[in-house]
C-alpha cells in the first residue's frame, strides 16, 4: 500500500498502490493470525521486565500504529493533489456468476448438513466456509444485485413485503428508499422468469431462498451464521456489509478467481455493463431502470438521447420480460428485438 519499499527504495509509479482500508484490513489480518493463531492475544508488544523477552501481539505495537498513523496522513496527501487514481472495483460478468451458479449447486456442495456440535480444537476446513443454505441466500442477493443495479446495502434491506408475485413468471420488487432516492417515489423492478439463462433468472433465484427460508415479516436476507443457520429476521444483514463482501469473495476463491479486485460495486458495475453490452439497452432506458439521474446538460448529445418530459419508448413492466413481441426484421443483420427498428 505504501510507495517505499521495506528497504527504503521507491517503489514504480506506475504501479497501482492499493488504498488505505486495505492496509487496514492487512493489519487486522496480521492481528487476528499473531493473536488467535498463534495464541499471541491482544496485549501490545513489548519487552517482558521480568525475562527480558518480547511477548504480546506484534501487530499491535506503537510502532505499527505509528506507522499507520503516517500512511493515512500520506494516502490523504496524495489523494488531495493527485498522483493516485482510485480503483473502482473489477465488474462481474456473467460468465462469473455462470461459474458460480454451477459451483454452488453441486450436489456435495448445494446438501444441507445437520447441525452437529464442533470442537474448537479442531481446525476448520478453509472449503467449508458456509453451508448449503448461505450458498442458497448468497446467490439470490447476487442476481437481485445485478439485476436491478443495487448497492449490497440496499439489497440486503429488502424486506419481505416488498416481493410479491405477478402471475407465475414474474416477481415485483419495490424499494422504499434508495440513496439517491430518500423520500421514496421508487419505480418498481419487475423480473421475469429467465429460462434461457438459469444462472441469471431472478425467479428462480428468489423462489428457491424463500422455499428454503419460509420468511413470514421482517427482512429476506437475515444474518447468517458460520453454522449455516439463519439469525433475527428483524435484524438485516446489511449490518455486517463486510461479512457479506466476505462470505463474497470466498465463494470467488472456490472458482478460482483473485477475489481482491472485487467489492461491493461489482455487481452494480456488472450489471451495468451487461446491459450496455449484452443487452444493447440505450443509455436511456438504462438510466431509467437503474435510478441514475438524467441530467446530462453538458453533453448535446444526450440532450437528444435523454429529456425528462419525453414519452417513454417502452413500458417499465417489459424491460426484463423475454417473453416480449419483437418488432421488424432488420434487413441487413436479419436480426429483430424490441428496439422498434
Amino acid at each position: 500500500c505504501d510507495d517505499i519499499k521495506l528497504d527504503g527504495e521507491t517503489k514504480d509509479a506506475k504501479v497501482l498502490r492499493a488504498s488505505y482500508s486495505h492496509a487496514q484490513k492487512m493489519r487486522a489480518a496480521a492481528t487476528y493470525g499473531f493473536g488467535r493463531l498463534n495464541g499471541l492475544g491482544s496485549v501490545e508488544w513489548q519487552k517482558s521486565e521480568v525475562t527480558g523477552k518480547m511477548r504480546g501481539n506484534p501487530s499491535v505495537s506503537e510502532t505499527v500504529s505509528s506507522y499507520m498513523i503516517s500512511l493515512r496522513k500520506k494516502k490523504a496527501f496524495i489523494q488531495v493533489h493527485g498522483g493516485e487514481v482510485s480503483t473502482s472495483a473489477r465488474a462481474i460478468t456473467p460468465e462469473i456468476l455462470e461459474e458460480l451458479y454451477h459451483h454452488n449447486n453441486k450436489p456435495h456442495i448445494k446438501n444441507i448438513q445437520p447441525l452437529e456440535p464442533r470442537s474448537r480444537k479442531r481446525p476448520a476446513d478453509p472449503n467449508e466456509w458456509c453451508g448449503g443454505r448461505t450458498r442458497v441466500m448468497l446467490y439470490a442477493v447476487y442476481i437481485i444485485s445485478f439485476l436491478c443495479l443495487l448497492r449490497f446495502d440496499e439489497a440486503l434491506k429488502i424486506q419481505v413485503h416488498e416481493i410479491c408475485l405477478i402471475g407465475d413468471t414474474a416477481v415485483e420488487l419495490t424499494l422504499p428508499f434508495r440513496k439517491t432516492n430518500q423520500n421514496g417515489g421508487i419505480k418498481p423492478f419487475v423480473l421475469h422468469e429467465w429460462r434461457h439463462a438459469p444462472h441469471l433468472c431472478p425467479v428462480r433465484a428468489i423462489a428457491e431462498w424463500i422455499a428454503l427460508y419460509a420468511p413470514t415479516d421482517g427482512y429476506l436476507f437475515p444474518p447468517m451464521n458460520r453454522r449455516d443457520q439463519w439469525g433475527d429476521g428483524t435484524k438485516p444483514m446489511v449490518s455486517k456489509t463486510e461479512k457479506f463482501l466476505e462470505l463474497f469473495r470466498h465463494n470467488l476463491l472456490d472458482i478460482g478467481l483473485d477475489p481482491w479486485p472485487y467489492g461491493t460495486h461489482s455487481f452494480r458495475r456488472g450489471g451495468c455493463q451487461f446491459f450496455a453490452t449484452w443487452q444493447r439497452w440505450s443509455l436511456r432506458r438504462l438510466c431509467e431502470w437503474g435510478g441514475w439521474s438524467m441530467e446530462f446538460s453538458n453533453l448535446t448529445i444526450v440532450k437528444y438521447l435523454i429529456g425528462w418530459n419525453d414519452d417513454p419508448t417502452e413500458t417499465r413492466e417489459n424491460f426484463l420480460n423475454p417473453n416480449q413481441k419483437t418488432t421488424l426484421r432488420c434487413a441487413t443483420c436479419g436480426r429483430n428485438c424490441a428496439c422498434g427498428f
